[in-house]
């Protein structure tokens, strides 16, 4: 036998053992993770960023579309009731489906029914109502997460893991570009003329609440995870603490004073691009730029970036280790909101949009990806769950507050100003990552060590 033969056997044989691997995606717990991320992302996006651009194009001014951001503070808190999903039963959905299933359908059916609510509406006439509704939405997306969470890790072995999460967020990019993009050109195209039409946004909003039913159908004809009992507490008081107090406590022990530091990074590290994004769905409608040139650019090219991004922002972070892509992500999270003070200074450029966009995005998920490693890396295995979810929320609850006032401040100082603050305020997470390096406080190695 030739050796150039028996390296192209050795070849083809790395190929199918490589296909074979990959067929995992194709199994069934693989497949549902994607219906299910799905329905998971799609909430988020109809109440913090394609609700902007409606209530902007209704007439509804920039600060109050400021403060309306504020409903997404609801996921800032999503750990308060995560015990109740563990531990409470819904009387006849539980011992109809189980305990995972029967709280999926439940923040499911919550959705629809205020996603069904916001599409009988007009904000211009009952803007308390939309209000409402999105609160409704918001706090089944947050259970919805919540539940799936604990499905997922429940349904599969560690091996698969890792499987089931690319699925789930594969999915869930796919519903962030049907929340943005689909909305936009389903509204679009039900447009009856020229200006204003709520009809067009209701009849969009209306088929996002019939797209939860992906969720709705995979949570159905899914089997429940194999049930455990967890650990009875001995009074209400123990309960609290075994739940909530000790895995934080635990944190504290464990690095002391620089547990102050450690969170002060958590609490601001997001601050510039969620306080920025607040306001761009308004930005584009104020220069101008029509919902096709939105969908296409900012919804469906925007996401894709947002990916590349997190897949280059993965690759560095196993070369050069956490920390340092962690500072990168930041300063190019700054940077990029210089480019959105120069795009308005640009007026309706639609070239300069697709840059500005390729920007934010790509850094967005050079950061994103960098910082879901530094969390991560911060939580003791045993509690890993509840100290992720604190972290998370932690590192929402200032930046959305803050948001809330993004709307006065542009009608104050206009929009260069305001993205301007928004790479300012960035600064001081710089500082926070240095000392963070410089005093050793977290140690990360590099996969390669």
């Amino acid at each position: 036998m030739s050796v150039a033969h028996k390296i192209n056997i050795k070849v083809l044989s790395a190929i199918q053992s490589w296909l074979k691997d990959f067929r995992v995606y194709l199994e069934w717990p693989c497949l549902r993770m994607l219906f299910l991320g799905f329905s998971a992302g799609l909430p988020l996006l109809l109440i913090l960023g394609t609700l902007s651009f409606w209530l902007r194009e209704a007439g509804i001014d920039r600060s109050t579309i400021g403060y309306l951001t504020w409903v997404g503070l609801i996921y800032a808190f999503k750990w308060m009731w995560a015990p109740l999903v563990d531990r409470v039963q819904i009387p006849f959905l539980t011992r109809l489906l189980g305990r995972r299933r029967s709280w999926l359908i439940f923040a499911q059916a919550l959705i629809m029914l205020g996603l069904v609510g916001m599409s009988t509406l007009d904000p211009k006439l009952a803007l308390n109502s939309i209000v409402w509704c999105a609160l409704l939405v918001a706090f089944g997306s947050a259970t919805q997460d919540i539940a799936l969470d604990a499905f997922r890790i429940e349904s599969a072995n560690s091996d698969r893991q890792a499987a089931l999460a690319a699925t789930y967020q594969t999915g869930y990019r796919l519903a962030l570009i049907w929340a943005g993009a689909g909305v936009l050109w389903l509204a679009a195209r039900a447009e009856t003329g020229s200006g204003y039409d709520a009809g067009a946004w209701q009849f969009a909003y209306l088929c996002m609440a019939a797209s939860i039913g992906v969720g709705v159908l995979t949570t159905l004809f899914s089997k429940e995870p194999a049930r455990y009992e967890l650990a009875k507490a001995r009074n209400a008081k123990a309960w609290l603490y075994q739940t909530l107090i000790e895995p934080f406590a635990e944190f504290i022990r464990r690095y002391r004073w620089h547990a102050i530091l450690i969170l002060s990074l958590i609490a601001i590290y997001r601050i510039s691009d969620v306080v920025m994004g607040i306001m761009a769905n308004p930005f584009y409608v104020d220069m101008g730029y029509t919902k096709d040139e939105v969908a296409a650019v900012s919804k469906v090219f925007g996401v894709v970036m947002t990916l590349v991004g997190a897949f280059i922002g993965g690759v560095l972070t196993l070369r050069f280790g956490v920390l340092k892509i962690l500072f990168l992500g930041a300063v190019l999270s700054a940077v990029s909101n210089l480019l959105f003070a120069w795009l308005a200074h640009q007026g309706h450029d639609l070239h300069g949009l697709i840059w500005v966009i390729s920007a934010d995005n790509l850094s967005s998920g050079i950061a994103s990806s960098a910082f879901i490693a530094f969390l991560s890396s911060l939580t003791n295995i045993r509690y890993s769950a509840t100290q992720y979810a604190l972290f998370s929320s932690m590192m929402l609850l200032l930046p959305k507050w803050l948001a809330g006032f993004s709307g006065v401040y542009v009608d104050h100082f206009g929009y260069p100003a305001f993205f301007y603050g928004t790479a300012i305020i960035g600064l001081p997470v710089l500082v926070l990552i240095w000392a963070t390096m410089h005093f050793q406080i977290v140690q990360i190695k590099k996969e390669s060590e």
